[in-house]
């Protein structure tokens, strides 16, 4: 599962193979032990859970770099290199 990002701790990566169970453009992130599936257009919890601070650090992210993972969103779709998109500060 190829990692596009990573800030405190929280690892944010995408595949497109799992789209069985969530056909909606998608990221998934892990902090410690917790793992989570998150939409890109909403930011909603389509799978697994988050801790809370971190899960609207997440969010925020998100919602800055919404153009730029959907564009890695289609990269996937297509099997293709997707790019690293910068860490939130």
């Amino acid at each position: 599962m190829p990692t596009i990002s990573m800030f405190y701790g929280i690892l944010v990566s995408m595949f497109f193979e799992d789209t069985d169970r969530h056909h909606l453009a998608h990221i998934h992130v892990r902090y410690a032990g917790d793992k989570a599936a998150i939409a890109i257009e909403d930011g909603r919890v389509l799978a697994g859970g988050f801790p809370p601070k971190q899960l609207k650090m997440v969010q925020a992210w998100i919602e800055i770099h919404k153009d730029e993972l959907l564009a890695d969103w289609e990269l996937a779709k297509a099997g293709e290199q997707l790019y690293p998109i910068d860490p939130l500060r």
